[in-house]
């Protein structure tokens, strides 16, 4: 069954945890290309996909965040794109079996169309290389993800929707109840939604950002433009903070875990982490959808 199939059958599902952080946690150094070690360190990278898949994880990304030409390109390694995105999937693949999707993480590029140091075109043939080399691989989604612009978003799920099949969208907002949530470039979940279904996103959503709590009024948000369209959340194990001069996220598994009735109430339908997260978090928050 698709993912969609499964989501018409009201189904919550789980998708994965952090991948940043758990390559840096693997030892991953400051200014090292993470999509490089889908050749050059496969075995770590594959590690990280299996352990989300035994966490009980439905839905497994691709260490290919960063794998457009854009960002490939400030490591020297702009014509290596197919190669790194194709790898990135073939690993996550390996690790889902045949049963669990494999979602393509596609993230920003770096590069802002209002200040015109990109095309259209250019990004949108960005977004078309990586989101084919990421099927190719064996991804049967494509995830859009921690975008703040509604042009660069519109793009790649245009790139991605005519040239593979299912687009997850998601973006990161700031914000409370009280005074509403925004992108950084100033996009609302409501604004979000409209242009994201406009562009052809099958799933949208937030992701990065928030702690759990916060994301549970963003879900409300976006329910209150469309009742119908899935919605994914990936939270943050709180928000992030420096301290000796590392990056700690404080939320325990069992504090995020609790908010997840509240999350599905509110109208999320696919439910995983995002930075700080760790196969721990997946496996409380999996307990409590089963439940």
């Amino acid at each position: 069954m698709s993912i969609l199939d499964k989501l018409e059958k009201k189904q919550i599902l789980l998708s994965d945890g952090a991948w940043g952080t758990f390559l840096q946690a693997t030892g991953l150094k400051p200014g090292e290309c993470p999509e490089l070690w889908n050749v050059s360190r496969r075995g770590d990278v594959i590690k990280i996909a299996e352990s989300y898949i035994e966490a009980g994880s439905d839905i497994i990304e691709t260490n290919s965040f960063g794998g457009s030409i854009f960002k490939l390109s400030q490591y020297g390694l702009g014509d290596r794109v197919y190669e790194l995105n194709k790898a990135a999937a073939e690993i996550s693949r390996e690790a889902a079996g045949k049963d669990r999707h494999v979602a393509g993480s596609v993230g920003p590029t770096g590069k802002m169309l209002i200040m015109g140091d990109v095309t259209e075109e250019e990004l949108y043939n960005a977004f078309k290389e990586q989101s084919i080399a990421l099927e190719a691989g064996g991804a049967d989604i494509i995830i859009i993800e921690t975008m703040s612009a509604i042009d660069e978003a519109a793009l790649a799920v245009r790139a991605a929707r005519e040239n593979t099949h299912c687009v997850i969208v998601t973006m990161t907002f700031d914000g409370d109840p009280l005074s509403g949530y925004h992108t950084m470039m100033g996009v609302s979940p409501a604004e979000m939604v409209v242009a994201m279904k406009e562009a052809g996103a099958d799933i949208v959503g937030s992701n990065c950002g928030n702690g759990i709590e916060n994301m549970i009024g963003i879900v409300k948000e976006i329910r209150n433009t469309d009742k119908d369209i899935p919605v994914m959340i990936q939270a943050n194990a709180g928000v992030p903070e420096f301290i000796d001069g590392k990056t700690v996220f404080r939320e325990s598994p069992e504090l995020m875990a609790s908010f997840v009735p509240a999350l599905i109430e509110a109208g999320a339908n696919i439910i995983g982490g995002c930075c700080g997260t760790t196969p721990k978090h997946i496996i409380a928050i999996r307990n409590r959808i089963k439940n």
